[in-house]
């Protein structure tokens, strides 16, 4: 199973980038109308869409392209003017949650292979054999099925691919038909728009009835944040799945992530898949890395445990960590120089984390240092220069100033450092 697909999210063109270079096989994204990301959808344009599935084309990698929002009846016209314009950029699939927007794509685009979406929430071989029957592809497992499950389903249907989710946020819904924000704030979560409401703090109140008493249900040292789920890694469980032998690829959550997680779980879940196929699996090396992410605290889901054995999915104290390291600044494509991401200052030794098959020499000139420390390649500044001669002592987020690199590194490349509370 060392062939097993990694899908990253691609929530804009330069994280699509990120994704392959870091190691990813395949990539998925969409234009915002008919995604369930809105928000990222928007970073794409028709024309850039047509683009960056040229460019996946050209790496011989795949782009799964997202439409698997639930239409109202109005935007079906809509609905087909966008399946016919994206089809003709020969995308490698569509991802699609709706019964009847299956049957459109394949009205429309018979050529375009179907993925079921997670959001059809398909649980057992009988949902499975609809599907097939209906001419789908590749069924993405709903959150709440077991590997176990996942093996009878490919018992009854061996020709159905089977596609899970590894790493990412979890919605409180789980397969994400939660109406919270749609109340609350009107935005819709089924159609791409969803305000995360469940990541909110909240106080409780119990309602007395008859007397019309509202008593405020007093916090305990455990917080508010009563919907707050963790999120999803199952990476000390890569050998278990692909053991299985019934998974084809594995999924990354996060496409309106920041491009260092897209970087960072590409190349950890790579790592994984490419240790388990030499015989070197070790979970605890992906633990601490996918550990520098900001993350609300990590569950393994349900996948390999029932719910009922479980009661650790919520993170009640807060909405989000930061991870054990921040990113101090990212490598432009050209890998001459780098932008701030937080905090750039002379002197300070940052560890250089590299697209999967990167390269790093030792360097000593004027600009700076790169070195080996403790088996981690650093950069150290000498100066803080721009490629016109400007130069800073030191420079924060927001600083639009490209910064030049004592030498040439691999576009897309990270500079990082421990936060002092994690050491």
């Amino acid at each position: 199973m060392s062939n097993v697909e990694l899908l990253s999210p691609a929530g804009n063109f330069e994280k699509l980038k990120i994704a392959l270079s870091y190691g990813a096989d395949a990539v998925y994204a969409g234009v915002s109308h008919f995604s369930l990301r809105i928000r990222s959808g928007k970073e794409f344009t028709y024309e850039s869409f047509e683009e960056a599935i040229a460019y996946t084309h050209a790496k011989n990698k795949r782009l799964h392209a997202t439409i698997n929002g639930f239409p109202f009846n109005a935007q079906i016209p809509l609905l087909e003017k966008h399946i016919e314009r994206v089809s003709a950029m020969n995308p490698d699939a569509f991802i699609v949650a709706a019964p009847g927007v299956i049957k459109l794509a394949q009205k429309i685009a018979p050529h375009i292979p179907v993925h079921l979406s997670t959001q059809a929430n398909v649980l057992s071989y009988l949902d499975a054999e609809v599907y097939a029957d209906m001419g789908v592809k590749r069924i993405i497992a709903a959150r709440e099925v077991s590997l176990k499950d996942l093996e009878q389903i490919k018992k009854h249907l061996p020709h159905i691919e089977l596609e899970v989710f590894v790493h990412g946020s979890m919605c409180f819904a789980y397969s994400g038909r939660c109406l919270i924000s749609s109340i609350q704030s009107g935005r819709v979560s089924n159609r791409g728009s969803c305000a995360n409401d469940c990541r909110f703090p909240y106080t409780l109140y119990a309602h007395n009835e008859e007397s019309g008493t509202l008593f405020r249900v007093e916090e305990n040292e455990e917080g508010t944040h009563i919907m707050n789920a963790k999120d999803l890694n199952l990476s000390a469980h890569v050998k278990e799945i692909l053991d299985s032998g019934v998974i084809d690829s594995l999924k990354i959550e996060g496409r309106t992530k920041s491009a260092y997680y897209v970087g960072i779980t590409t190349k950890t879940y790579r790592q994984a898949i490419d240790d388990y196929a030499r015989g070197a699996f070790d979970a605890n090396v992906y633990a601490k890395e996918l550990a520098t992410t900001k993350n609300r605290g990590f569950s393994d889901g349900y996948l390999v445990n029932r719910p009922y054995e479980k009661n650790d999915t919520q993170n009640l104290a807060h909405s989000i960590s930061e991870g054990s390291h921040q990113v101090a600044a990212q490598v432009d494509e050209s890998g001459k120089t780098c932008l701030c991401k937080d905090v750039l200052a002379l002197h300070v030794a940052y560890e250089i984390i590299t697209p999967s098959s990167a390269h790093v020499e030792a360097v000593d000139n004027e600009i700076g240092t790169i070195f080996k420390e403790d088996g981690l390649w650093k950069i150290r500044f000498k100066k803080l220069q721009t490629p016109s001669g400007k130069q800073f002592e030191e420079i924060h987020s927001g600083n639009v100033n490209a910064i030049v690199l004592p030498t040439l590194l691999a576009g897309f490349t990270f500079f990082r450092i421990q936060q002092k509370d994690s050491m």
